[in-house]
């Protein structure tokens, strides 16, 4: 039995803290003893242990990487529970601590955003990558996008594996279900294009919005939903209201079910400028055979192939942003034929079990070498 580690400094639920749980749902449990490191009362303990997984509370670690005074304590507990491998989602100080105690390490890189010149040149990039070099075993990329700043910044590539983020399909809903969905967000029997993200400026809704006021000007018959909360929210709203189209540009706020809004969607999108990895949204959008119109930023690329079960387009562009969208919602030929190609897509390679043995694949290697 290989015992695992995992530690996560979410205190909410992210993308990373997703990920977490969709691992821990699929799990060998013949083959791995798994316990959880979490920041005290992180949203994700009860979730966890909803699950049967232990969870082990530590103060200090929530929403950072480095904290010096946590590394003691962190490595009292990797010596007391004696894993086999530390795998870190985000914090340097586990790793310190897993290094100090004599574990193997792996460190996941969830995110994806242009790396900062002090850390990709000269010597900070040397001395970048000789630190997580030392403090990793083995590195998981979520995305090629991922992997790529990883090395930009020093770190060998013999140590990186991409493994692509996973999720459980969402279920296919009754018409009649679908019709009290609709009721709930007010759509009526519109087509729905979507945006799930947190409303930041990097997220790129500005550029749906206007794309959406292009297509409307085009009589496109669609409400176009955004769904999240976030700093830029009323920055957002106020961008609606001045362009008089809160009936058709309509916000969500936070919604705890996603996916009832995802089994509406026609066409989803992504205009993310300044970080994505790999969308848990858009994988679970096709899985219900939802096109997509995303930017070609990040791990996006590698989740929406052009011309296949969507299309990309430039960041920060909303005019092509517009022309795509439109492309799908004009030709249903079109439409069916990539809502068809999403579906074989997501089951070839974004699944949660996929997801889950190429990770065991990475602990498997690192017991080994």
């Amino acid at each position: 039995m290989i015992k695992v580690i995992e530690v996560s400094s979410d205190s909410n639920i992210g993308g990373a803290g997703k990920c977490l749980l969709t691992y821990l749902e699929n799990y060998n449990k013949n083959e791995f003893d798994v316990s959880v490191v979490l920041p005290v009362d992180s949203l994700l303990k009860p979730m966890v242990e909803n699950l049967g997984v232990k969870v082990y509370e530590v103060d200090g670690i929530g929403e950072k990487s480095l904290d010096i005074k946590s590394i003691s304590v962190l490595k009292k507990l990797f010596k007391e529970l004696k894993p086999d491998i530390v795998h870190t989602h985000a914090s340097m100080s586990a790793r310190i601590a897993a290094k100090l105690a004599g574990s193997k390490v792996v460190y996941t890189r969830h995110s994806v955003f242009p790396p900062s010149p002090y850390i990709s040149k000269g010597l900070g990039k040397l001395i970048n990558g000789a630190v997580n070099n030392y403090f990793s075993d083995e590195i998981i990329a979520v995305a090629q996008a991922a992997m790529d700043n990883i090395t930009a910044t020093g770190v060998s590539d013999k140590k990186i594996t991409v493994v692509l983020n996973g999720v459980k399909g969402l279920p296919t809903l009754s018409d009649e279900e679908k019709l009290e969905i609709r009721k709930r967000f007010g759509v009526g029997n519109k087509k729905v294009i979507s945006i799930v993200a947190r409303l930041e400026d990097i997220k790129g809704h500005d550029y749906f919005i206007q794309a959406a006021d292009l297509l409307l000007k085009q009589n496109v018959d669609a409400v176009f939903v955004i769904a999240g909360t976030g700093s830029y929210e009323l920055h957002l709203k106020d961008y609606v209201k001045s362009l008089n189209r809160e009936n058709d540009i309509i916000f969500t706020g936070f919604i705890s079910d996603v996916d009832k809004l995802m089994s509406i969607t026609d066409i989803q999108c992504n205009a993310s400028y300044g970080t994505e990895a790999t969308s848990l949204a858009l994988l679970e959008g096709m899985s219900l055979g939802i096109p997509a119109v995303v930017s070609d930023f990040g791990g996006n690329p590698g989740v929406i192939k052009n011309g296949e079960n969507g299309f990309l387009f430039p960041e920060k562009n909303s005019e092509k942003m517009a022309e795509a969208i439109y492309k799908l919602y004009s030709d249903n030929e079109l439409y069916n034929k990539m809502s068809q190609r999403a579906i074989e897509i997501f089951n070839k390679t974004f699944t949660a079990q996929a997801m889950t043995e190429n990770i065991e694949k990475v602990y498997r290697k690192v017991i080994q070498d």
